[in-house]
């Protein structure tokens, strides 16, 4: 069965520094997989090539079969991919709502209303602000208006960047919460996640990403029991 994403080789570089190194991974359909490890290790750059911000080296990126490298970061939002960027990154300036339907900028303007209201049903203190600056809310309110806006564009495929950063862990639990309904309503995520347990917990496969290469693949249950991750990530600490 061929993958929704495919990807194979990659490489990225910022002038002489190689990013990443000629790796390969696939997410099927309705699946969410993990990528984790150290700051430094590409998993930013990796996000922001998938949305065509940056250009590869080499290497291939397919979408359903259909290679990614030949067109901007607009059509590849057109084509079913939106991520939710690594600080959040919502328009402080303008409101909840007035985010919200930025996110929707590639559908057709009947969708828009559906889509305010699936993202509302999910984060209903979204709906309590939809007229609140964005800049004046909480991180985790934010995060939560992030993860919306792109869902307003109705991916097939949503690429999470750090969701939980800088956020406190009754909003962690929150957010983690919602991200499982994401999937089980059929959207297919790739995630990116510091909190490797709950990244694991909630993933079906899972990638370690070390200085630009894939060091472990695998099913996430293994992947959280296994030694190596265990040392390197959850502080030797058997998984609970």
């Amino acid at each position: 069965m061929s993958a929704l994403l495919d990807i194979d080789k990659l490489q990225v570089r910022y002038g002489h520094i190689e990013a990443l190194k000629g790796i390969s991974m696939r997410v099927q359909a309705g699946e969410v997989v993990a990528l984790v490890g150290a700051n430094g290790a590409g998993k930013t750059t990796l996000m922001r090539t998938i949305s065509g911000l940056l250009r590869p080296a080499g290497g291939a990126i397919r979408f359903q079969g259909r290679s990614l490298l030949t067109i901007g970061a607009d059509r590849i939002v057109r084509a079913g991919i939106a991520q939710s960027p690594e600080g959040r990154r919502v328009f402080g300036t303008l409101t909840v709502a007035e985010n919200l339907r930025l996110g929707a900028y590639t559908r057709p303007d009947q969708d828009t209303q559906a889509g305010l209201q699936q993202v509302y049903a999910l984060f209903p203190r979204l709906l309590e602000r939809q007229r609140q600056l964005a800049g004046t809310m909480s991180g985790g309110e934010q995060q939560m208006l992030a993860i919306g806006r792109a869902l307003m564009a109705r991916p097939k495929l949503l690429l999470l960047d750090e969701p939980s950063l800088g956020l406190a862990p009754i909003i962690i639990k929150d957010i983690f919460k919602a991200l499982d309904r994401i999937r089980r309503e059929g959207v297919t995520i790739l995630l990116v996640e510091q909190n490797v347990r709950m990244a694991l917990k909630l993933a079906d496969r899972g990638y370690v990403l070390e200085v630009g290469r894939i060091a472990l693949e695998g099913a996430a249950r293994e992947l959280l029991h296994s030694p190596a991750v265990q040392a390197a990530y959850l502080g030797g600490a058997e998984a609970r």
